[in-house]
């Protein structure tokens, strides 16, 4: 009880002076910030509390890693399920399977009066106009279908080179594998023949980890992709779209002659998806290799998990259209100038806002999205 005296002068002072509550209070709050030295400077009684909760957030975190890994095997559950029906869109959009008239209804393509007139007019065809036709009535399948999807994505669209589409109009499929033992998907390339290179498959597989770490179990927020393994292509000679050849002259030191060499390097193309960076968990690497394999996996999970779904509405657009939708315009108030009302850039007759932030010319920003 004499121990206690003391703590209790001390906060009978406190009451009695309120500059000094203050000061204090003013302390306090400005360490909350600090977790760290708030949290040091608390009671033992208080800190072993921490410790208790700290230990039941890490028993939820463990029944959280069982919980994602349940999902996952639904997951693979019901990839089984739809593998059928992949498969005869892959029959449809490769010509193999002609849809039925049943097949082929779609209630939303009749007449809706609740159609704008401007889009009534746009479906019109002026009388005796002929209607250009990119391919001719009696072709077979969806030619180029995933050509465009690749190049409707914007994330996709940025990869694939001009030399690299009449690669892809071989391309008749893109399929998914996921697999439990170990936890990961494999996404598979389909190929016709072609005079490019002797695969009919390309693979890209992506190993993902939802165990929770025992040194930093707090990190823990899911499945994560930790690695990505690619393919080995087998090129047909000089078709090799990720390699050119280029000619550098080189100046002799001591003699002053000159010599041409020709040189190896890497180009840019949408087929060095299939040779990614290595990054094993654990390595200290480069931030830019790093930079490199996080967008990798998230083009990977982005294929895996919206384009190869939804394949069909990726090609038609509407797709896209939905992600926009997904994201709230923020408006941000800028002060204008006193004098010109508007900034120094708008000012100069010059100006050209379209060359900002990567915008093509006549690129409206909103549709960045959509290539």
């Amino acid at each position: 009880m004499g121990e206690e005296k003391p703590e209790a002068g001390v906060t009978d002072e406190m009451f009695r002076n309120p500059s000094l509550l203050a000061a204090l209070q003013s302390r306090l709050n400005s360490m909350v910030g600090q977790s760290s030295d708030y949290v040091q400077m608390l009671p033992e009684a208080i800190k072993r509390r921490i410790r208790a909760l700290k230990n039941l957030q890490l028993e939820a975190i463990k029944e959280e890693a069982k919980f994602f890994n349940e999902v996952h095997e639904l997951e693979v559950k019901y990839h089984q399920m739809y593998l059928p029906l992949y498969e005869k869109r892959q029959q449809i959009v490769n010509g193999v399977y002609e849809p039925s008239d049943a097949e082929t209804h779609w209630a939303l393509d009749e007449e809706n009066e609740d159609l704008s007139e401007e889009v009534k007019a746009k479906a019109k065809i002026a009388e005796g106009e002929k209607k250009e036709e990119i391919f001719p009535e009696d072709v077979k399948g969806i030619p180029e279908f995933w050509l465009t999807i690749f190049k409707n994505v914007d994330c996709l669209a940025s990869m694939v080179q001009e030399h690299d589409e009449p690669i892809l109009r071989h391309l008749t499929d893109v399929t998914v594998d996921l697999t439990s033992n170990p936890m990961g998907f494999t996404l598979k390339f389909h190929f016709s023949p072609n005079e490019y290179f002797t695969d009919s498959v390309l693979t890209k597989f992506y190993d993902m980890n939802c165990s929770v770490n025992e040194k930093d179990p707090f990190e823990f927020e899911g499945p994560e992709i930790t690695t990505c393994q690619g393919c080995t292509i087998n090129w047909k000679p000089g078709k090799n779209v990720t390699v050119k050849t280029i000619k550098k002259k080189q100046k002799h030191k001591s003699r002053g002659s000159m010599r041409t060499i020709t040189k190896t390097v890497t180009n840019d193309s949408f087929f060095n998806f299939f040779n990614p960076p290595t990054v094993r968990p654990g390595d200290e690497i480069d931030e830019d290799v790093q930079a490199l394999a996080t967008a990798d996996y998230e083009i990977g999970h982005y294929i895996r998990e919206r384009v190869v779904p939804r394949a069909v509405l990726y090609f038609t657009g509407e797709a896209l259209e939905e992600e926009e939708g997904e994201y709230d315009e923020e408006e941000e108030d800028i002060e204008s100038n006193e004098e010109g009302g508007g900034s120094d850039d708008e000012a100069d007759e010059d100006y050209d806002p379209t060359k900002e932030k990567g915008i093509k010319p006549g690129q409206n920003p909103a549709e960045c999205r959509q290539q």
